[in-house]
């Protein structure tokens, strides 16, 4: 592997601008705890969690807004190698497999995958095709991937909500050893008024 596969892909503002460590998370501001993520509310975003069926573990969150979605996952990385290179590789050839048309281009948050992805219709309806824009950012010793799909694919306006809302998370990775590329743990939100 090159030097360049080695290391991490960030915007070089990401401590200072997000998706942020716990470490460098203000404290004082109202996130919804997510586990492995941690949310910052706003007005108009809708909060889902994905579940796997046959372990009942969480295995993403997904976010509505900005007629936007934003699927994301946060992963256990190496201290010093990034694994979004690879995992950009990993993902160009599924959706290559699946049909799909991949190209890579440099987006605000460092290099991004903007797919078309064939999707199956229903009874009455052609197959047809999706527009997804994989992002990812590697942290201190996590990596965060996301997918952004609706408005935001294509429309600029909400391609910057949604980047401010990606941006604005907070990875906790937590002290535990994981190996990398394993999902950091995800939980339910507390109600509000419990710990």
């Amino acid at each position: 592997m090159s030097d360049e596969l080695q290391g991490k892909s960030a915007p070089d503002d990401r401590a200072a601008s997000g998706p942020f460590d716990e470490s460098e998370a203000n404290p004082v501001r109202p996130y919804i705890d997510l586990g492995g993520i941690k949310v910052l509310p706003r007005e108009g975003l809708n909060l889902r969690l994905e579940v796997e069926e046959q372990t009942g573990r969480i295995v993403a969150v997904g976010l509505d807004y900005a007629d936007s979605t934003l699927q994301v996952q946060p992963f256990a990385a190496p201290r010093t190698t990034g694994l979004w290179s690879e995992t950009r590789e990993q993902i160009r050839q599924q959706i290559r497999q699946q049909g799909g048309r991949v190209e890579e281009r440099e987006g605000p948050l460092g290099p991004e995958l903007l797919a078309e992805v064939p999707v199956a219709a229903g009874p009455d309806a052609k197959p047809g095709k999706r527009l997804a824009r994989f992002v990812g950012v590697d942290g201190p010793r996590w990596f965060l991937r996301g997918v952004i799909g609706g408005a935001a694919t294509g429309d600029v306006e909400a391609a910057a909500k949604v980047e401010d809302l990606f941006r604005s998370l907070v990875v906790v990775r937590g002290g535990t050893p994981m190996p990398p590329r394993d999902l950091i743990p995800l939980k339910m939100p507390a109600a509000p008024g419990t710990s």
